[in-house]
């Protein structure tokens, strides 16, 4: 049975690189779904790759299409800044296999609409300490860095992802990023158990 595999965690727990690892693996096979924000785009990033980066129209658009599967909304430092996956044809269970990155929300709310063994989390964890000064090299590299938002961020990650959440949403495998060959290849034997 092919089943959708949601990378999540905190900010800076390296689930890009991860992401793009395992996508990127020929023997793997994993087909990509690209979700959409209304966040400005980031230095390195490249509109259908990362995201799809849209306006507040093509939300609208979407939603009266109820072709958004989950939305999330954050009010940032910058306005309100929102992320969202739509069911807008790139998903086709009965063929493929797929790798997303999301949030615990993401997480449940594909659950919801796909199916409890349908989609299976991939939960990546990093030391706070660690995590905080990667999440500020990061934002360091910007052409305007956004300071406050990354911290905005940091702290809400600490309620999103905390322990009863996971636990509410039977998150129980956690990867720890201290070395990412390492973690790859855990990861990628578990999702081999998984399909």
């Amino acid at each position: 049975m092919n089943k959708i595999f949601c990378i999540m965690g905190k900010s800076s727990t390296g689930k890009d690189s991860i992401y793009r690892t395992l996508i990127n693996r020929k023997d793997f096979n994993l087909k990509k779904i690209i979700p959409y924000t209304t966040r400005p785009v980031r230095v390195g990033e490249q509109n259908g790759r990362e995201y799809y980066f849209c306006d507040e129209e093509k939300v609208t658009q979407l939603n009266k299409q109820n072709k958004i599967i989950e939305l999330r909304e954050y009010k940032t430092v910058h306005g309100i800044w929102k992320y969202f996956t739509a069911d807008d044809g790139q998903i086709d269970l009965d063929e493929n296999s797929y790798l997303l990155i999301g949030t615990l929300e993401t997480f449940i709310s594909l659950r919801k609409y796909y199916g409890v063994g349908r989609v299976i989390p991939i939960y990546i964890e990093v030391e706070d300490g660690e995590r905080l000064a990667r999440a500020l090299e990061r934002e360091r590299k910007q052409s305007s860095p956004r300071y406050e938002e990354m911290c905005r961020r940091f702290l809400a990650d600490q309620k999103d992802f905390s322990k009863e959440n996971l636990n509410n949403a039977m998150v129980d495998r956690v990867f720890m990023n201290n070395d990412l060959q390492e973690t790859v290849e855990e990861i990628v034997s578990y999702i081999n158990s998984n399909r």
